[in-house]
């Protein structure tokens, strides 16, 4: 078989961009959202922090949405300055995934547990979180979510972690 008889291969930028659009379509017709929440546990006073968002009901764990280019830790990092002017001074512990169906058909929720951090001044209410702050464990809130209330248990009591938030 001679040279000019073999089939020629696409050139390298046409299979990059095929690859692409591929993957495009699948994130069109299966979109799926990644979100973080952290359990803010201080050891001292035996308190977690919550904060109470202005467009949902109840007190939740702070956290939020992956944005594109952004890793887990580096979203949880951003949402827990943005919710609660806490930084992280030590790596946290992945403790769970969680299918959140409640969001949507493909929204899952990693949760971490933060014993190493450090508080950078009051959460003072916004546009975003109308309260905020740490709670003993044996008196949340009562609208404290039941989802964030079976997270807290099954970190802080041992139970086994549901695959649903």
């Amino acid at each position: 078989m001679a040279e000019q008889d073999l089939p020629r291969k696409a050139p390298a930028i046409w299979s990059g961009f095929r690859r692409r659009l591929f993957h495009l379509l699948f994130l069109i017709r299966r979109p799926m959202t990644f979100g973080v929440r952290g359990l803010v546990l201080n050891r001292e006073t035996n308190s977690v922090f919550l904060v109470k968002h202005t467009y949902v009901p109840g007190f939740q764990l702070p956290g939020g949405g992956v944005e594109t280019g952004e890793t887990a830790l580096e979203a949880l990092e951003r949402e827990l300055r943005e919710e609660g002017n806490i930084r992280l001074i030590a790596r946290p512990e992945l403790k769970s995934v969680h299918f959140n169906r409640h969001a949507s058909k493909r929204d899952h929720v990693l949760l971490y547990l933060i014993t190493g951090f450090s508080l950078e001044g009051a959460k003072r209410a916004d546009r975003e979180i109308a309260e905020a702050g740490f709670f003993p464990i044996s008196d949340l809130p009562a609208d404290t979510t039941l989802g964030t209330r079976r997270r807290i248990a099954e970190i802080l009591d041992g139970e086994d972690a549901s695959p649903y938030w």
